[in-house]
């Protein structure tokens, strides 16, 4: 049985953690609570996703934070990741897991309730359901769905979901309250002045939550 906590999942962008670097962010997001770190980044080939992988992967030892590998399945297999991630228009979650095998936990995003009924939980350990509100940090992303929205994709879908898009430490009670695991930010730490103590002013909010 797969164990991970999706309370406080990080999304790397390179532009936004340019200042403080990925890799440091990291660290810092996981010493503030983050559980889990995802590396986003669209612009790198698959030799520089593997660089940085491996640096994550070496900066979250001993954390018990996961990293997680946003669409490129090979960079996942060899940084030795334990999770992939993948959107609608990546490639399907048959064929990802196929290449990832059965241990890697698999995201996959979600946009509208039939997306999110359509998951098969087979293959699929977690959904990535949104974006609840529009944000600068992915420019193609679908039509915002509010919290009524997500508490709708969240009932439809069979596996946990962490919402995104546009959320901050102010978001964390409605987040839950929709009945998400958690919540995947990016601005709200990338690019802050203190990664680690934004990131414990989301911690402390999701603590509050009733059990």
């Amino acid at each position: 049985m797969k164990t991970f906590d999706l309370s406080l999942y990080l999304v790397l962008d390179p532009d936004l953690c340019a200042g403080t670097g990925m890799v440091e962010t990291a660290r810092l997001a996981v010493a503030g609570g983050a559980t889990m770190v995802q590396l986003r980044d669209k612009q790198a080939g698959t030799a520089r996703m593997i660089e940085t992988g491996h640096a994550l992967k070496q900066a979250l030892v001993g954390t018990g934070a996961l990293l997680v590998v946003n669409d490129d399945v090979e960079a996942a297999i060899a940084i030795g990741a334990d999770g992939l991630h993948i959107g609608q228009e990546d490639m399907n979650a048959l064929t990802a897991r196929s290449m990832i095998g059965p241990e890697m936990i698999l995201g996959l995003s979600v946009e509208t309730e039939a997306l999110a009924a359509a998951v098969d939980a087979d293959l699929v350990d977690y959904a990535g359901v949104g974006p609840v509100f529009a944000t600068p940090t992915k420019a193609d992303h679908k039509q915002p769905i509010g919290f009524d929205g997500l508490a709708r994709l969240v009932k439809a879908s069979p596996v946990p979901s962490v919402a995104i898009g546009g959320l901050k430490a102010d978001h964390v009670a409605e987040v839950f309250a929709a009945g998400a695991r958690g919540l995947a930010v990016v601005s709200a730490i990338c690019g802050t002045p203190d990664p680690e103590a934004a990131t414990r002013r989301i911690a402390a909010e999701i603590r509050k939550v009733p059990a």
